[in-house]
Formats: C-alpha cells, sequence, structure tokens
C-alpha cells in the first residue's frame, strides 16, 4: 500500500534570525510618531475647596459610615434599605454588568495561553481515474482518514496580549465601580422618598389642623349670628376655605400613596407591598462635620471617579495594544498526526505527518490603518481622561453644593420657627378678637392662612436637612465600605 507521508522541520536558525531582524526594518514603514494624548489628569489637590469647606467642622475620619441612613434612627427605614439593596432588579443588572466583564477578561487571557485542537476526520470517496491518485485507488470508492493535533502559541514580544489584558481587568474594576455607584445611587433615592413620605404626613397635620380650625370658625360664626353679632356672610366666609382645604388633604394623601408605591418599586416589589409602610419616625441630623482630607481623597470615595479613573487606564492599555501593532508578531505553531487512504495502516508510523512551524506577520504596507487604530485609541483616551476630569469638577461642586445647602437651611430653620411662632401669636390674638366681636372675620382668615404657610415653610426647612445631608453622604460617594468590598473601588495605582 501507498502512504502519503509528509514531515516538516524545524527552520535553519540562522535564516530565522536573518528573517526576524528583517521584518523590525521593514516595521519601519508603519511610524508612529506625532500620535500621543493632548489631555492630562486633573490634580483634585489644585482645585480650591471654597469657603464652605473652610468654614465648616472637620474631622480626619468623618466619612460617612456604610449604613450611614442609620443615622435617622428609623427601623422601617432601616429594613427598606436593606430590602432594595437585595431586591432591586437595577442593582442585579449592575452585578450582570460585572460578570459581562469579567467574562471578557477572561476571553482576553485566553489569547496568550496556548492553544491545542484535535480533529478527526473519516470519509469514502471515488477518485477520479483522470486524476493524481494511483491504482488501486483510481476509479474505486476507499476511505479517507486523517487525524491531527494541532498547537499554536504566540510569543507576545512586545507585550501586546499582556497589555490587552490589563486593560480587560481594567474594565472589570470600573464595572466593579460603577456597581457600587448604582448601589449608592439606590440607598439614597430611598432614603430622599422616605423623607419626602415623612415631610407629606408633617404637611398632612398641618392641613388636617387648619380644617379643624376652620370647623370650629364655622361653629363661632353660627354662634355670633344666632346672638345677633355676626351675620350670614360671615358664615359664608368662614365656610368657603373648608372645600379648599380638604381638596389638599386629598391631594397630599395622593403623594403618600404614590411614595408608598416608589418605596415598594425601589425594594423590587409591587404596589402592594406599600401598603405596609407606616408612618416614619425620623430623628432629625442636628450637625455635620466634614472629612479633612478633603478633596484629594474623594476620588478614591466616588464611584464615578473611580470608575472614569480605570476607564482611563483601560484606555491607556489600549494605546499601548494599538502600538504593538507596528511590530512584527511572531508565533509557533505544531501539529502531530496521522492521514492515510483506507484504514490499514492508518495509524502507523508510515502515515504520521508532524511539524513546528514559526510564523512571522509585519506590517509593511498597511502603515495608515495603524496609525489611524493608534489615532482612535488616543483619541478615546483623550476623552476618557476629559471625563474624569469633568467628575472630579462634579464632585467637588456637588460636595460644596451639599455643604452650602446645609448651612442656609440652618439658617433658615431658625427664620422659620420664629415666623411660625409670630404667626401663631397672630392668629391667636385675631381670632380671640373675632370671638369676642373686636376684630372682623378677614382678619382671622389672613392670620390663619398666613399660619399655614408658615408651619408648611418649616416642615419644608427640617425635612429639607434630612434631605441635604443624604445628599451630602451621596456625594461625599456614600458610606464606607469593608477592605474586601473596597477592592472594587480601588484607585487604579492604589495597590
Amino acid at each position: 500500500m501507498n502512504i502519503m507521508k509528509t514531515k516538516y522541520r524545524f527552520a535553519n536558525p540562522i535564516l530565522l534570525t536573518y528573517c526576524v531582524a528583517l521584518s523590525l526594518c521593514l516595521a519601519g514603514c508603519a511610524d508612529m510618531a506625532g500620535i500621543a494624548p493632548h489631555s492630562h489628569l486633573t490634580d483634585p489637590n489644585s482645585l480650591g475647596i471654597g469657603k464652605d469647606f473652610q468654614d465648616g467642622t472637620t474631622s480626619p475620619a468623618n466619612w460617612p459610615t456604610a449604613k450611614w441612613w442609620e443615622t435617622y434612627h428609623d427601623d422601617q427605614l432601616n429594613a427598606l434599605v436593606e430590602k432594595a439593596v437585595s431586591g432591586s432588579p437595577n442593582l442585579k443588572l449592575a452585578a450582570a454588568r460585572v460578570d459581562e466583564a469579567q467574562a471578557i477578561a477572561g476571553i482576553v487571557h485566553s489569547a496568550s495561553l496556548p492553544k491545542v485542537d484535535g480533529r478527526v476526520g473519516l470519509g469514502r470517496i471515488r477518485y477520479s481515474e483522470q486524476d493524481f491518485i494511483p491504482p488501486p485507488y483510481a476509479g474505486h470508492y476507499t476511505w479517507t482518514n486523517s487525524a491531527f493535533v494541532s498547537a499554536s502559541y504566540d510569543l507576545d514580544i512586545w507585550g501586546k496580549e499582556s497589555k490587552s489584558e490589563s486593560g480587560a481587568l481594567d474594565n472589570v474594576h470600573a464595572s466593579e465601580a460603577e456597581a457600587q455607584e448604582s448601589r449608592i445611587a439606590l440607598e439614597s433615592l430611598v432614603v430622599h422618598a422616605y423623607i419626602d413620605l415623612s415631610l407629606q404626613y408633617a404637611l398632612l397635620d398641618t392641613e388636617q389642623r387648619t380644617l379643624t380650625e376652620q370647623q370650629k370658625i364655622v361653629d363661632i360664626a353660627n354662634r355670633r349670628r344666632e346672638i345677633g353679632l355676626g351675620t350670614q356672610l360671615e358664615i359664608s366666609q368662614a365656610e368657603a376655605p373648608i372645600p379648599v382645604t380638604q381638596s389638599h388633604l386629598k391631594q397630599i394623601n395622593e403623594q403618600i400613596d404614590s411614595l408608598h408605591h416608589q418605596l415598594a418599586a425601589l425594594s423590587g416589589a409591587g404596589p402592594a407591598a406599600g401598603d405596609a409602610i407606616t408612618r416614619p419616625t425620623l430623628n432629625p441630623v442636628n450637625s455635620i462635620a466634614l472629612p479633612s482630607s478633603l478633596p484629594a481623597e474623594l476620588i478614591g470615595h466616588r464611584p464615578d471617579v473611580v470608575a472614569n479613573r480605570w476607564r482611563v487606564e483601560a484606555l491607556a492599555r489600549g494605546i499601548d495594544v494599538a502600538k504593538t501593532e507596528f511590530y512584527p508578531n511572531v508565533d509557533l505553531s505544531a501539529m502531530f498526526g496521522f492521514q492515510s487512504l483506507g484504514f490499514p495502516g492508518f495509524l502507523s508510523n508510515k502515515s504520521r505527518m508532524d511539524g513546528i512551524t514559526p510564523a512571522i506577520s509585519l506590517p509593511i504596507f498597511n502603515g495608515g490603518k495603524l496609525r489611524s487604530n493608534l489615532g482612535v485609541q488616543t483619541a478615546r483616551y483623550d476623552q476618557a481622561v476629559e471625563r474624569y476630569n469633568q467628575s472630579v469638577v462634579d464632585a467637588m461642586r456637588n460636595v460644596a453644593d451639599q455643604v452650602s445647602l446645609w448651612h442656609s437651611l440652618e439658617e433658615q430653620q431658625q427664620d422659620t420657627q420664629r415666623a411660625v411662632e409670630l404667626a401663631q401669636r397672630s392668629y391667636d390674638l385675631a381670632l380671640r378678637g373675632y370671638r369676642s366681636g373686636l376684630t372682623e372675620y378677614i382678619n382671622v382668615l389672613n392670620a390663619q392662612v398666613n399660619l399655614l404657610n408658615q408651619q408648611q415653610n418649616d416642615a419644608k426647612v427640617r425635612f429639607g436637612q434630612l434631605n441635604s445631608y443624604a445628599g451630602l453622604v451621596q456625594s461625599l460617594g456614600g458610606g464606607t465600605v469593608s477592605a474586601q468590598e473596597s477592592k472594587s473601588t480601588q484607585t487604579p495605582g492604589s495597590n
């Protein structure tokens, strides 16, 4: 039986050396000169912190704790936040993005590993009598059999694969930081909605007290008319505001129901879960102290800033990968197997095929494409740097805004409390005068409207402070995390 036999041997080492040297010379045709990033990372310490930071109380360790919402001392709020974190579809979506980034990093890592493939082929073929196949196979059916194992390995002389893997891992870190950002945003949404719910209950109390007072005034007007001191006009004037107040009560109740539904949805549950939410019992936050390490450490606490920093690192590796394309690529491939016509002797030494083949690929006449690709990667890096720089500026502005708002609300609260006291005194005097027949009803109505407005303003300022604290925590990057969790949001270059 005639057996087809092919063997490959190592190339001449001297010839291989010359080929590599020639490749390096020819690679000069792909010139990367003149393509470099233009943007530079902003140093947070170069940004002025402003008077709001300088005038406030600071503490070296005053970063918010992981469960910062417990500052409000409301068990129901604690349970709602925990349920939201464990059941929110948005957080599960963010976690899935992290899994995707890790899988992509695994794919990139696999490119740096040796590859081994196996192939077995069996086929029955009739060979032509007019072809190169000799008798006894020509003009007859016979089996063609092959079995091979092949392997290949990229030597990665210029570090292309390792840089690609580093960039993929940077994207994993960025995805983890973005997941942490989603978590903080969700926690803040729950807290803000809960505070708004508490505010609506406070406004409901104010309107109900107003309605009670209005009904009392109607009774007074009726008694005054019965004894001849009042008129039907006064009764009509006293009754007129009641439907308006009742309408306000319905609107507030509608808003309360909506917030119940919102809190249930934030927890990943249906509207029915909101029915179990009772009136909040929030404690006030009387003071704040800023971290003394601002602004330097803010970039390590804000997940959005951390994520943007990792994206910068990933795209820096993208530039490195694009540069390796300008150099020759050397890889090795090897194969071993058997091939024969017919089954006799298929796995014998005579049917053996084996060989090792070094391969060199080099850029010679595609320099324009390589330069354009490097230009694209460089431009993307510049964009990432500017996004990072903007996120640092925005982070500082957000903290300054929340600190300024807190100080403003502190001052406003003193004013609104004083305004409520004065409005209450004016209303009491007007009501006393009307009851004794010394003043007209219009004075009572005006005093009552003013009292209602001042009470509502005071409630909005008080609960505004609670919201301001939550906003400040979010602007600082949320609560601190454990050492294990902090690996997800570590700053590039910190480890």
